[in-house]
């Protein structure tokens, strides 16, 4: 489960990202609540969650081709202190009592920019540190280390919000980059499994988007991970609405549902760290159990229920987020992961900016559960119908029947295409 921290440089990365991610979690929670407080709007968090992830809807495929071309460590180490930087400067103006909501917006969409370049090269950094023997237990351990520190975080920016105020989180958040930056210069440079870079020249964004449309088993992923988080992760719109409308709990429900799913988060990334393979159909699965889950979580009549339910849509949440992610990567050149990665990072983080004001009106407008169950039924339909077009094109059939007196529901090899089995 935990192989790949052997490797020197890949712990001194993961141990600083721990500290980093714990306080971008207490930064999250911190901006949420605060915005909520200057506006009284689940409509304003939803446009400062869009903000903060337009860029990488912009300008994501152009990070792609950067990262291609770019030095890796050098570049972490300038998106990081940005985003230091950002933190910094919000806790100031927080605690200096001059705060404006126009001012999270700003911080928001600066945070943003700096994630167009940190996201696709901290995913084909991993590539580099571990090699390609420990990049699926890398991937996974990852997205351990970065719900650990959501198990931590809201529980700490809960207490800190209702005791000294939002201010201090962001204080606590914008120190917390000294970890990973000092990870990045104590590397050891010939460890690296260096990727030959990419050259500078003309057409590689389309490239890049041709190497994706030519191969089906990084293209569906993709537009799955694309429709779940554009509008199935809105959790700031709903978990903050549910807190303050539904169950009228205040901060400290907040904080407590995005514990519950954080513990479901990191059970789901430590059972992907345990298997040795990624498959398409484990990513159909926990695509569509997501969306159900998240159906029934929308009707919850009691707030006790409703926060159980976040822990198993955490551990399905990330199931598709890691399951996904691997499969991408391993499936994808070493010479086009950085285009291809930024991709799905902008589908999936990028697409958030057309799915958060779009569901935190909804969520105004028609309630929080009408919001939470349109997602889920949206997440659950991209799921069947792209599950269906992947057994197509694996040249599979929906084989219905019993096994041991229980219900069995698979895919299964067409007559004459046996050798197709595996891929599904």
């Amino acid at each position: 489960m935990f192989s790949s921290l052997k490797i020197r440089n890949y712990r001194l990365f993961f141990l600083g990202q721990v500290v980093s991610n714990t306080g971008t979690w207490m930064q999250r929670i911190a901006q949420d609540w605060l915005v909520l407080s200057l506006t009284g709007s689940s409509a304003a968090v939803g446009i400062t969650t869009a903000l903060q992830f337009l860029p990488m809807l912009l300008f994501g495929l152009y990070g792609g081709v950067l990262v291609d071309r770019l030095p890796k460590r050098p570049t972490l180490l300038c998106t990081q202190s940005v985003m230091a930087l950002t933190g910094l400067a919000l806790a100031g103006l927080t605690l200096s009592g001059h705060v404006q909501v126009w001012h999270v917006y700003l911080a928001a969409f600066v945070m943003g920019l700096a994630t167009v370049l940190d996201n696709p090269a901290r995913q084909t950094f991993v590539s580099e540190m571990v090699g390609p023997q420990q990049l699926q237990n890398a991937v996974s351990l990852n997205s351990a280390n970065f719900q650990s520190a959501r198990l931590i975080g809201p529980a700490v920016a809960g207490v800190m919000i209702t005791s000294v105020g939002t201010g201090w989180a962001f204080l606590v958040n914008g120190l917390s980059f000294a970890a990973p930056i000092t990870g990045l210069l104590l590397m050891r440079a010939r460890e690296l499994h260096v990727v030959e870079r990419a050259p500078r020249g003309k057409g590689q964004l389309r490239e890049g988007l041709r190497y994706v449309a030519g191969h089906p088993n990084l293209l569906w992923p993709i537009v799955l991970v694309g429709f779940i988080g554009t509008f199935g992760f809105n959790f700031p719109v709903w978990l903050s609405a549910y807190a303050d409308d539904v169950f009228h709990a205040g901060a400290g429900a907040y904080s407590l549902f995005n514990t519950v799913m954080a513990v479901g988060s990191l059970a789901g990334a430590l059972l992907a760290a345990r298997r040795g393979t990624a498959r398409l159909r484990l990513l159909i699965a926990a695509a569509a159990a997501f969306g159900a889950l998240e159906i029934v979580a929308a009707v919850a009549p009691e707030y006790w229920l409703f926060a159980l339910l976040m822990a198993p849509i955490g551990v399905f949440g990330l199931t598709v987020n890691v399951t996904a992610n691997t499969t991408v990567q391993m499936g994808t050149a070493p010479a086009m992961r950085g285009r291809v990665m930024s991709l799905f990072m902008m589908v999936f983080v990028g697409g958030t900016p057309l799915g958060a004001p779009l569901v935190g009106w909804m969520t105004d407008t028609w309630g929080a559960r009408a919001g939470f169950a349109v997602g889920g039924a949206i997440s659950l339909v991209a799921a069947v119908t792209i599950g269906l077009l992947l057994a197509r094109a694996g040249g599979l059939r929906l084989s219905v029947g019993w096994n041991h007196g229980h219900p069995q529901v698979r895919f299964v090899p067409k007559e004459g295409r046996e050798e197709l089995a595996p891929a599904a």
